[in-house]
C-alpha cells in the first residue's frame, strides 16, 4: 500500500522569526520578573527605567552628536537596541504578534537573512525619521518600527504579485494605510506620541530594501540601469 507523506497543517516559522520573538520575550521577561521581586532583589524593579536611559533612541542624543561630529559607539547602538526595549508586557506581545505574522511571510519569500536586515535597517530607520522629523524628549521605545519595516516587505511582495496577475497594485497598500489610519484616530481621540512617524519611516524602509533583498530584486534594478 502507497504511503503518502503527512503534511503539517501549518507552516513552520522560519527559524529566524523565532529567534528574534524568544529575544524580545526573554527581555521583557527579565523586566516583567524583576519588576514583580521574582529575580534581581529589590534593585530589579527599576531594570526596565534602567534599560530605557541606556537603549532607548533620543532624538537629544542624537543631535548632540550631530552636533558635535562624535558618533559614540554606545549611542549608536540604540539605532537598534530601542526595538527590543518596551514600556510594558502588553507592548511587546502585540510586537511578536506582528513578527510572527510578517516575520513569517516575509521570511518565507525572501529568506531568513533578508528578513533579519528588514527588521533591524527599518528600526534604523524608523529611529532615524523619528530624530530628523520630530522634535521631542521623549525617547522612542518598542518594536513597531522595525515591525512596520516587515509590513513594508510584505506589502512589497503583495505589491508584485499583484502585478504579475495584471491586479491594481495600489491595493497592495491597503494594511498601511488601515494602520496609519488607525493610529491617527486612535491619537484624535485619546492624544498620543508622535512615534507613529517612526513606524511610517520604518515602512518605507522596509518597503525599498525589498527591491534589492527580494529574490531577484538586485538583478532586476542592475538590468533595469543598464537598460536605461
Amino acid at each position: 500500500m502507497n504511503s503518502t507523506p503527512h503534511s503539517a497543517p501549518v507552516n513552520p516559522l522560519p527559524p529566524a522569526v523565532i529567534a528574534l520573538v524568544l529575544v524580545i520575550i526573554a527581555v521583557e521577561a527579565v523586566f516583567s520578573l524583576g519588576a514583580r521581586g521574582i529575580i534581581g532583589g529589590p534593585g530589579a524593579i527599576g531594570w526596565r527605567l534602567d534599560a530605557i536611559q541606556s537603549y532607548a533612541f533620543s532624538t537629544e542624543i542624537f543631535w548632540w552628536m550631530w552636533e558635535g561630529g562624535r558618533w559614540v559607539p554606545e549611542h549608536l547602538i540604540r539605532f537598534v537596541s530601542y526595538v527590543f526595549v518596551h514600556g510594558s508586557f502588553t507592548h511587546a506581545l502585540f510586537v511578536c504578534v506582528f513578527v510572527l505574522a510578517m516575520g513569517k511571510m516575509v521570511g518565507e519569500v525572501m529568506g531568513d537573512l533578508a528578513m533579519v536586515l528588514i527588521f533591524l535597517a527599518s528600526g534604523a530607520g524608523g529611529a532615524l525619521g523619528y530624530a530628523l522629523l520630530v522634535n521631542t524628549p521623549v525617547p522612542l521605545i518598542g518594536g513597531f518600527p522595525a515591525v512596520y519595516g516587515l509590513i513594508g516587505g510584505f506589502t512589497f511582495i503583495l505589491w508584485r504579485s499583484l502585478a504579475l496577475v495584471g491586479a491594481q497594485q495600489s491595493r497592495a497598500f491597503s494594511l498601511i494605510a488601515f494602520l496609519m489610519g488607525a493610529q491617527l484616530l486612535f491619537g484624535l481621540l485619546f492624544g498620543g506620541q508622535k512615534d507613529w512617524i517612526a513606524d511610517l519611516c520604518g515602512f518605507a524602509t522596509g518597503f525599498g530594501l525589498s527591491f534589492f533583498l527580494a529574490p531577484g530584486g538586485w538583478a532586476r534594478i542592475r538590468g533595469k540601469i543598464r537598460h536605461d
